[in-house]
């Protein structure tokens, strides 16, 4: 995660806003802290934006949407060999979940809705959870069913630098309202 991405919800009042911007949301009669907000959650990208931003999360705050929980979970491929004794396992396992969130986060920026998801989600706990899945055809079934249901998900395709094989799928990192997830990988066990 780079450090700008680390100050995108309201908290961030460090980060400046483009005054311009700013101006063009007030005479939209949008409050003074809700345009700051949205424009630090858009990035600055444009008052339109932020905008529409600003409008659906009114709009979602007024269907009670805000009650929901986000979680955020990682589905590790069981058939890989990764590492020889438990604390190479653990290791590998770790840096490839690693992988996953970044992959995962990076993702979530490339809609408003994800990021106002990812931001949801941050704010609501940050919930994680770690899951074994059986094989790279288990995962790519998850992954299919997620994205059936609209949850952003990543799939990690490892490099091959170590131990597991170059293309081999490790780990699938799923995020979204927790009963959505759970419909994808409610019956998994936990690792």
């Amino acid at each position: 995660m780079e450090p700008s991405d680390q100050q995108t919800g309201p908290d961030s009042g460090s980060q400046e806003v483009n005054p311009v911007y700013l101006q063009q949301l007030r005479e939209l009669d949008i409050p003074e802290e809700a345009a700051k907000q949205a424009l630090l959650h858009t990035r600055n990208v444009s008052a339109e934006e932020a905008a529409m931003y600003y409008f659906n999360k009114l709009e979602n705050e007024e269907e009670g949407d805000d009650d929901l929980m986000f979680k955020m979970v990682f589905v590790v491929n069981m058939d890989l060999a990764m590492g020889v004794g438990k604390v190479s396992l653990k290791t590998k396992v770790a840096a490839q979940v690693g992988h996953a969130a970044i992959g995962l986060y990076q993702a979530l920026q490339e809609k408003n809705s994800w990021r106002e998801m990812a931001w949801k989600w941050d704010h609501g706990g940050a919930k994680k959870v770690v899951l074994q899945g059986t094989n790279m055809a288990h995962l790519l079934e998850l992954q299919a069913l997620a994205m059936s249901l609209s949850l952003p998900t990543y799939l990690v395709q490892d490099a091959g630098r170590t131990q597991v094989e170059a293309g081999s799928r490790t780990i699938l990192a799923i995020v979204g309202e927790e009963d959505m997830v759970n419909n994808v990988t409610g019956s998994l066990k936990l690792l």
